[in-house]
């Protein structure tokens, strides 16, 4: 049964001429999908209002060919070709009664248009500035007829929306992008009716909304997404000027390391004071999201008034079912978001997204996986799992619902493996989760059994009466410093200088004063020990061949946040360096540019280069005649890699157990024009 305190998350809400039948709002995010992979795309916003999501936005949508965002995958809606395809997605939501929306996009300077060629147009003649990211070209400054033909392209999107069977279309004025480039003084210079005072910026948002309003006709909701800070006051007069004149406000913070942050430096509902003021000027209903995940804080911050929806992208992305859920009185089974931004970081990279937390995420389309529902297995069959760490647990969950008799074998007493390791670092808590949840589910089924502080070997399988054997014994660091930069280690090592990250993992005392952490791993395992061995007191430095610190982070939104905290820590960064030498009392590092090399004087240097897979138990039992149907090896013990990497293999060993699968024909599904 539902807590009553979470009724109020279920009370339908008039938006404009439309109702969304609960409070629970799934808002533009990107997906790797984009104009690409629209059955990719319709299936897994479709399994989302399935979910019990009322409202289900696609994403970012370019609304004419001068804003094309082609080195990610986006959506758009420049012709009846779009309009068929987003059709796929609004009929998926559609069958389930939640609303479907679309956010309209002009990418302004922050684009540069890779596909088309075409020049972007912006406020001023500035190089491309997306994410950091360098790209040669500059923008064609605007004149008045190019903002007449910006408000006709709108317009025409906007009609394109509706025959497409959206319910909410958006006006987007925010993130950095063309809109957002004129409502801010410092980028809008204009001396025309559309720049200098705070009236003339808010302009064109203004003429768009009323422009939209006019082509919806009362068929679909106009909505505004919008920035508001408590540090930024011109903001909340900028949105005073607009208050009443969408149906719908999505509002979120004009720093997007606070909203879209790793969960290391951000926690849930970062964003609702700020949210909470611009509520006061508006009497139209408000949503923002907060990376929020407890039903509790849900319907506290609806009740006080902050905001009247709760906005969500990734909490949306870890359960699709979240809503469904609460509703069913199940809040103990969500499958709550971690925060790693795992997903944002493979969008990114133009790709589907994917998630750590739910391994069918991106795949709903593609192989036909589901995040609650397990087809059942043709005939039961005794499978043992040897490991408890987040391919194991994965797969032991997924085998259990499917009817297998399983038995989970773990040498460790606690359960989890690197999650577990990790999860005690500095602002990796949350990642416990992934170990938490699936405990949660395992315990509810009869047919699977741990067995934890149990080492298996080759000889004790016969006894166990097994037909299939899957093999989940992770990987460990590498001490002899092989890597992508060292192909053959460094050129001389003292072995006594070695530290290992997995005692450092482990919690085990490190008796050096000084170390150097090689980080040849360019993710947060380099900064995250950094900051551990800085609490414990260690003088600490970290080396690594790449730019910047944290490198990867960059596709999970962390690197600038990691490099502060690095900072803030005392932890000396040196950057663009091989380490070649660890010896004597120093490490020396050699410059990939052929500048000169440098010595660092260090007690202990710690090497994250590798990992090396723990497969004894797999080659032993290979050698032998053992008898088993099948017998596999899965996650970090097979290909070390992502957690998200790791829970999805458990999850594939889970759905394929006994099948031969032809990996070109399912893995390699293509999609093809609709």
């Amino acid at each position: 049964m539902r807590d009553s305190r979470h009724d109020i998350l279920f009370e339908p809400l008039r938006l404009g001429p439309v109702t969304a039948p609960n409070r629970f709002y799934q808002v533009p995010h990107c997906t790797g999908m984009g104009w690409r992979r629209p059955r990719s795309l319709a299936a897994m916003r479709g399994v989302k209002a399935e979910g019990g999501w009322g409202v289900v936005n696609t994403e970012y949508c370019s609304i004419h060919p001068t804003s094309d965002n082609d080195y990610y995958a986006y959506c758009a809606l420049w012709d009846d070709s779009d309009i068929r395809a987003h059709r796929l997605m609004t009929d998926a939501v559609h069958a389930h009664g939640a609303l479907a929306g679309v956010e309209l996009w002009a990418g302004g300077g922050m684009i540069v248009n890779h596909a088309t060629r075409l020049p972007p147009m912006g406020l001023r003649s500035l190089p491309q500035t997306d994410d950091g990211e360098v790209q040669p070209g500059q923008t064609r400054p605007m004149d008045l007829t190019d903002i007449a033909d910006l408000r006709r392209w709108h317009r025409d999107a906007a009609l394109r929306a509706v025959e497409a069977g959206f319910d909410i279309v958006y006006v987007y004025a925010t993130h950095g992008y063309l809109l957002s480039q004129f409502l801010d003084a410092r980028t809008n210079t204009r001396t025309d009716a559309y720049g200098g005072p705070l009236e003339n910026r808010v302009r064109l948002v203004r003429e768009l909304i009323e422009d939209t309003r006019e082509a919806l006709s009362g068929r679909a909701a106009v909505a505004c997404r919008f920035s508001v800070g408590l540090e930024d006051a011109e903001s909340y007069d900028a949105f005073g000027l607009l208050a009443d004149l969408p149906d719908l406000w999505d509002l979120t913070v004009p720093d997007y390391d606070i909203e879209m942050s790793n969960s290391r430096f951000v926690r849930q509902g970062a964003l609702t004071e700020s949210v909470a003021r611009a509520k006061a000027l508006t009497d139209r209903p408000v949503v923002a999201v907060g990376r929020f995940t407890d039903p509790d804080m849900m319907a506290q911050v609806i009740r006080s008034g902050a905001q009247d929806m709760i906005g969500a992208a990734r909490p949306s992305i870890a359960d699709p079912f979240l809503p469904l859920k609460i509703r069913e009185g199940r809040s103990a089974d969500i499958r709550e978001c971690i925060g790693c931004n795992i997903c944002y970081a493979h969008d990114s990279q133009g790709v589907p997204i994917r998630c750590t937390q739910n391994p069918t995420m991106g795949d709903e389309w593609r192989l036909g996986w589901h995040p609650e529902r397990l087809a059942a297995a043709p005939s039961a069959a005794r499978v043992l799992v040897v490991g408890g760490g987040p391919a194991g647990l994965e797969a032991a969950r997924v085998l259990g619902a499917r009817g297998h008799e399983v038995m989970l074998a773990e040498a460790r007493r606690v359960m989890g493996g690197r999650v577990t390791r990790e999860s005690a670092l500095p602002g990796l808590s949350e990642w416990a989760r992934v170990r938490d949840w699936r405990l949660g589910q395992i315990a509810k089924m009869d047919n699977v059994t741990l067995y934890p502080e149990s080492r298996i070997g080759p000889d004790d399988l016969p006894a166990m009466s097994v037909d299939h054997l899957i093999v989940a014994t992770g990987a460990h660091w590498a001490d002899d410093t092989v890597g992508r930069n060292n192909p053959y280690g460094l050129h001389e090592m003292d072995r006594d200088m070695i530290v290992s990250a997995d005692d450092v993992l482990a919690g085990h005392m490190v008796e050096a004063e000084h170390i150097a952490i090689y980080d040849d791993d360019h993710y947060y395992h380099g900064s995250v020990l950094a900051l551990a061995l800085r609490r414990a007191g260690h003088d600490v430095m970290l080396v690594t061949p790449a730019g910047r610190v944290c490198e990867w982070g960059t596709f999970t939104q962390e690197q600038y946040a990691s490099t502060a905290a690095l900072i803030a820590a005392g932890v000396r960064i040196v950057t663009n360096r091989v380490m070649t030498q660890a010896a004597g009392g120093a490490a020396r590092l050699a410059c990939p540019f052929g500048g000169a090399d440098i010595t660092l004087a260090c007690d202990a240097v710690l090497p994250l280069t590798r990992r090396i897979p723990d497969r004894t138990l797999y080659d032993a039992v290979r050698a032998t005649d053992h008898g088993l149907q099948s017998i596999s090896l899965i996650g970090d013990a097979e290909a070390p890699g992502l957690i998200a990497a790791a829970v999805y293999s458990g999850h594939r060993a889970g759905m394929e157990l006994g099948e031969t699968v032809d990996l070109a024909a399912r893995y390699g599904r293509r999609e093809t024009s609709v």
